[in-house]
């Protein structure tokens, strides 16, 4: 899979994670795919951001999307500004 795929497969699992963050308030959008499309960067915003189960979900659901959209996805990282 080249990395244009991995960044497709990504995008395509964020947009079934979206409505879900869209419906408490918040979102999630893509920063970064790096290290040979293992690691994906992400940022939860809105409501998200200050939620106590932001990381409950961002393992629980955004990882675990991804990964099922693209399997070579080890680590899913939220990054605060």
């Amino acid at each position: 899979m080249t990395s244009e795929q991995v960044k497709v497969n990504v995008e395509k699992a964020l947009d079934e994670i979206r409505p879900f963050l869209q419906s408490d308030g918040g979102d999630i959008s893509l920063l970064s795919i790096e290290d040979n499309d293992t690691l994906v960067k992400v940022q939860l915003q809105g409501a998200c951001v200050g939620c106590s189960v932001n990381q409950m979900t961002l393992k629980s659901g955004v990882e675990m999307t991804i990964k099922k959209y693209a399997p070579q996805i080890e680590h899913v990282l939220n990054i605060e500004v």
